[in-house]
């Protein structure tokens, strides 16, 4: 099968096309997927540039998020059969197991049917940044209707999901934005205050919507100094979740301690680096409840580019601006 695939970190000029052997199905409760279309995340940018997890298996290929249809079936396959359109976030750590590639094999436990409503390419583009924000907002943060949540870049990949699950839970929700026309974008989304932080003080802006308190949940997407300073726009008792590793050269949690913060690190590849079979499960739930939420046009994943799988240099050249508004997508032709 053709892939796109890399031997040593670097720049987005180490990925090149190649054709490497397809895998094949080992177990029985194993499914074969011939992809149609595979997301591009942060993470994939990161392993490419730093290593990936399993630096001894090459050629890697990366790409956790894929869509595609059915090709074929192990014998214990129950819940899926050949011609099935589905979506899933598996593989792409490091080795060739990535969806950067033709084909894909997966555990039927990790599948979901992809949402009738998304193209292939909306499908690709979701579960990483579906079960992240699920995982934050839901999991770690226990949102309940009637609160308020602060979305830091409710735009991008995560944010704009995570905006719209919000808002589904019946909390009120501020986010931040760098432009009018992300700022209109969230607005169609559902965000009930935006923030255009390069020329307002996000904190004086969420204590003024709070009434002084601060928000229940503040979701921080962004990392560095972002996460430190959303501490003050936290209410006392109040919770911050983050899918960043704070970093203490940047901040202190002085702030967070005097206010009783809770903070959750959330890093939705947990499961699938531990092998915590159970854990992949409740992912994989996550993504059916998604897809009956997308059906009944209540949740929407935003593409705002696609390109086909020999163009991965510039896919990732794109995504490393940080200027992205959604989510970008490879195409895989003959999938």
């Amino acid at each position: 099968m053709k892939a796109i695939v890399f031997d040593t970190p670097g720049s987005p000029l180490v990925l090149r096309l190649q054709h490497i052997p397809a895998p094949t199905i080992q177990r029985d409760t194993e499914v074969l997927v011939r992809l149609r279309a595979a997301g591009i995340n942060p993470i994939d940018t990161k392993l490419r540039a730093r290593g990936t997890f399993y630096p001894e298996k090459t050629p890697h290929v990366l790409g956790c998020d894929g869509a595609g249809v059915v090709e074929a079936v192990g014998a214990g396959v129950q819940s899926f059969q050949v011609g099935d359109e589905v979506f899933f976030c598996n593989g792409g750590l490091g080795g060739p197991i990535g969806t950067y590639a033709e084909f894909a094999v997966v555990d039927q436990r990790f599948l979901a049917i992809k949402p009738a409503a998304l193209s292939f390419a909306e499908a690709a583009a979701a579960p990483l940044v579906l079960i992240t924000a699920w995982e934050s907002l839901y999991d770690r943060g226990h949102l309940q209707a009637g609160q308020k949540v602060l979305i830091q870049a409710g735009a991008g990949g995560v944010g704009h999901v995570a905006v719209q699950l919000a808002k589904l839970q019946g909390a009120e929700v501020c986010t931040t934005v760098s432009s009018e026309e992300k700022a209109n974008f969230v607005k169609h989304l559902g965000a009930d205050l935006v923030i255009l932080y390069k020329n307002t003080d996000v904190v004086d802006e969420v204590l003024t919507w709070t009434q002084g308190q601060g928000v229940d949940l503040a979701f921080d997407t962004v990392g560095g100094e972002t996460f430190y300073q959303t501490i003050p726009a936290v209410k006392i008792y109040g919770d911050l979740v983050t899918i960043l590793e704070p970093d203490p050269t940047l901040g202190n949690l002085k702030t967070a301690r005097m206010r009783n913060l809770r903070i959750s690190l959330e890093l939705m590849l947990t499961p699938m680096l531990e092998g915590l079979v159970e854990e992949q499960e409740h992912q994989a739930h996550i993504l059916q409840q998604c897809a009956r939420l997308c059906d009944r046009n209540l949740l929407k994943i935003h593409v705002s580019q696609t390109f086909p799988l020999e163009e991965a240099r510039a896919a990732h050249e794109l995504l490393e601006t940080g200027s992205v508004t959604g989510k970008i997508v490879m195409e895989i032709a003959g999938g």
